[in-house]
């Protein structure tokens, strides 16, 4: 994690969490974190370490070390009920934010993008093709 030196050793820790609680949060919509998104999530985990942005592919070897572990932890810490749940993960993220903020403009382009889309798969964990072609426009309730 050489462009991450910037931060200290309690930092780069933290930071390594980042991954799994964004994986929380997205799995939030249903107050807990299940089996079919825990195993993307950490599928996704580990398919970050060869297709992430260069910048990033440090990061990622890191955090794929410890993430299985982290989302586990972290699921097990947070409070049961959805709006509390959902505040923690919050609080925690921003906590995480304000480290990201010191690697300066670039990392923190590519991390926002990579976080956005590590959001976007395991909030899909649940999702079908099938469903696609059995309904291709969205219908509340059925679909989303």
């Amino acid at each position: 994690m050489k462009p991450f030196k910037k931060l200290t050793e309690t930092e780069s820790k933290e930071l390594l969490k980042f991954p799994a609680f964004i994986s929380l949060l997205a799995a939030n919509s249903d107050n807990k974190l299940d089996v079919a998104e825990k195993q993307s999530a950490i599928k996704f985990s580990h398919i970050k370490t060869y297709s992430c942005d260069p910048l990033l592919t440090g990061f990622y070897e890191e955090a794929d070390k410890v993430f299985e572990n982290n989302i586990q932890q972290l699921n097990k810490d947070l409070p049961i009920e959805k709006a509390a749940r959902e505040a923690t993960l919050k609080s925690e993220l921003l906590k995480l934010e304000t480290i990201v903020l010191k690697l300066g403009p670039d990392y923190i382009r590519v991390m926002h993008r990579s976080m956005k889309s590590f959001k976007e798969h395991v909030s899909q964990a649940h999702h079908s093709v099938l469903v696609d072609f059995i309904f291709p426009m969205p219908i509340k309730g059925l679909t989303y």
